[in-house]
């Protein structure tokens, strides 16, 4: 029998037709090594490059989208899963048909206050929880606790619904920190792949220019914002397609309601104990939780599998190598700068003003005059116009950084200047189109608060190592206020308005005056020895005595202080290096680490 032919072309061997392939190169034992392992002859690096950066940004975007529309989907399910919640559970005769004697009102109570009340403690733990976990798995795991509050639900106890609505409030500063942290690195990513060729002719070591992410922080929040303020309409069709088929109308539910707007009292004062015309079925509230907590896992899905990370291994080593104690203790250290301490109003108000909508504004002047039947068109309405709006952050591409920001104050200022005037009548649909204008335009002053705030905070703190602790002082901040809100829900309407009015005032105050670094006297030059390092470099810049800069005692030993270089006899130079510059010292013992230090920092020496 004849041997079959091989059914793989061994390697080597020459073919029957000759010593050559298809394309002409030869093949075999005397192919030539180049054209084997050779470079591609059609190569090109530089166009190679720009693809490989290409798909980087590409990338930014795709995280960018991912985490926008997590943040969506997280908190539409959770604000209509609360909503719902809250309705069915008002309703006397829903209370007593399904849950009898069982508390639940007093269950309501305590997971609202597990929800509002945990959070003021999340400035003890929120930087060690997102420096161990790191970012994007800070954000999975916040998302996952949404999720599980969702999934309680099914069986609503007490021991159900109040742990995990505790879980819920530990876990919203860390969510919207890491959210936060994220965007803004993505666009500092998004400016290093641009700029690629840049870093290459600078070094990996050298730092890009300072506010050079700055455009690309401006698109990104615009687009984070967009989505997140469409969860307040995803949130809304639970209402809209199920729970609104089972309502009374105005005429039931208002019947015994006096006053509204500027003239009510707490929240909905005399508004009927019965709402629901017909009890929903069991079955039909299970397919509302299940669609619910599929979209929640969604999320989850979004995050954990779209969202790339914020940091490279080597940079998360990094930012943990300081020490956990130093990460307990620097956001405590962070608040006293005099920038944050200018905007503290600005952080307060914020959590005013998107509390104020959902409850003042969409309660106190919406369902009492209107009806609960048409809540959710207004909470639409307000979804609606600040996610349109937030486009408008992109302004400060063209003008100054904080004029988004102030805009916002001025028109929610005027626009509470109004409703402190106005008592709309109850169970009137005259005037129903004056609140759907005042929640849109309540929605454009939340989107420029809250995209004017966020990038204001990445553009001044740019630093990876400081965004984490900026971002976790805002949104502490925040809860802070929202508990606020929380403690004075019974306070008359006026009461509330007065609030944020103050509130805006203090955030139009003038800004306190930035601490400087004190100036060489006429015979400071004399004050250090010639040991001192700073003179023995022949470096530009006066040394004089007295205490550190910033410090109000007096030094046990005499110390000597040395401006730098650079900012010594230009003001300018020192009024932009020099307020918050002095949280970075760096003490000086001998003439060699002179060299060491960078131009900008400000040295103290001790006198030898």
């Amino acid at each position: 029998m004849e041997a079959e032919p091989p059914l793989y072309r061994v390697a080597g061997a020459a073919g029957a037709q000759g010593d050559e392939d298809r394309l002409g190169v030869p093949d075999g034992s005397g192919a030539p090594l180049d054209e084997l392992v050779g470079a591609y002859p059609n190569y090109n690096e530089e166009e190679e490059e720009r693809r490989y950066y290409r798909r980087k940004r590409l990338g930014v975007l795709k995280n960018v989208l991912a985490a926008s529309t997590g943040g969506m989907l997280t908190y539409g399910v959770y604000l209509g899963l609360l909503q719902m919640q809250l309705i069915l559970h008002y309703d006397e005769t829903y209370r007593e048909v399904k849950y009898g004697n069982m508390g639940l009102p007093d269950i309501d109570n305590k997971m609202l206050m597990g929800i509002n009340v945990t959070p003021i403690a999340a400035l003890l733990y929120t930087p060690v929880l997102i420096r161990f976990f790191g970012t994007k798995w800070m954000m999975f795991l916040a998302v996952g606790i949404y999720a599980l509050f969702v999934s309680t639900n099914y069986w609503e106890r007490y021991y159900t619904l109040v742990p995990s609505a505790v879980a819920l409030g530990m876990a919203i500063v860390p969510l919207w920190a890491s959210m936060g942290n994220y965007i803004t690195r993505m666009a500092q990513k998004y400016y290093e792949y641009s700029h690629y060729k840049e870093r290459d002719e600078q070094g990996p070591q050298q730092r890009p220019p300072r506010g050079s992410h700055a455009p690309y922080l401006l698109v990104f929040q615009a687009i984070f914002y967009s989505f997140f303020h469409l969860s307040f309409a995803c949130a809304q069709l639970p209402m809209i397609y199920f729970l609104n088929h089972y309502l009374y109308d105005l005429n039931h539910t208002l019947y015994n309601v006096q006053s509204c707007g500027t003239n009510s009292q707490g929240i909905l004062s005399g508004f009927n104990k019965t709402v629901l015309r017909t009890l929903p079925r069991s079955g039909n509230l299970i397919v509302v939780e299940s669609v619910l907590m599929a979209v929640a896992f969604l999320a989850m899905l979004l995050v954990l599998g779209l969202c790339g990370a914020a940091y490279r291994p080597t940079e998360e080593i990094d930012l943990r190598s300081v020490g956990w104690g130093n990460i307990f203790q620097l956001p405590f250290k962070h608040v006293r700068d005099f920038r944050l301490r200018h905007l503290v109003p600005f952080f307060i108000y914020s959590g005013f003003e998107v509390l104020f909508a959902c409850t003042g504004l969409a309660l106190g002047y919406g369902v009492c005059s209107v009806g609960l039947e048409r809540l959710a068109y207004l909470l639409v309405a307000y979804s609606l116009g600040a996610s349109a709006s937030s486009i408008l952050g992109l302004l400060g591409l063209w003008l100054p950084r904080p004029v988004p920001l102030v805009a916002g104050a001025g028109l929610h200022l005027l626009l509470t200047l109004g409703l402190f005037f106005w008592a709309p009548a109850p169970r009137v649909l005259q005037h129903i189109w004056i609140l759907y204008v005042a929640a849109v335009l309540w929605g454009v002053g939340s989107a420029l608060n809250k995209t004017g705030l966020s990038t204001l905070l990445g553009i001044l703190y740019e630093d990876k190592e400081r965004q984490d602790f900026i971002f976790t002082i805002y949104h502490w901040w925040q809860a802070v206020a929202i508990f606020t809100v929380y403690l004075g829900s019974s306070l008359p309407m006026k009461a509330k308005l007065a609030v944020l009015l103050l509130t805006l005032g203090g955030g139009g105050a003038p800004p306190p005056e930035a601490p400087r670094p004190p100036r060489p006297g006429g015979t400071g030059r004399e004050c250090c020895p010639t040991t001192c390092p700073r003179r023995a470099s022949g470096a530009a810049g006066g040394c004089w005595r007295g205490p550190r800069p910033g410090s109000a005692r007096a030094p046990r030993r005499p110390q000597c202080w040395c401006r730098c270089a650079r900012c010594a006899g230009s003001r300018r130079c020192s009024t932009r290096c020099g307020p918050a510059a002095w949280l970075g010292d760096t003490r000086v013992t001998s003439v060699s680490q002179v060299a060491n230090v960078t131009p900008l920092t400000r040295m103290w020496c001790i006198q030898l």
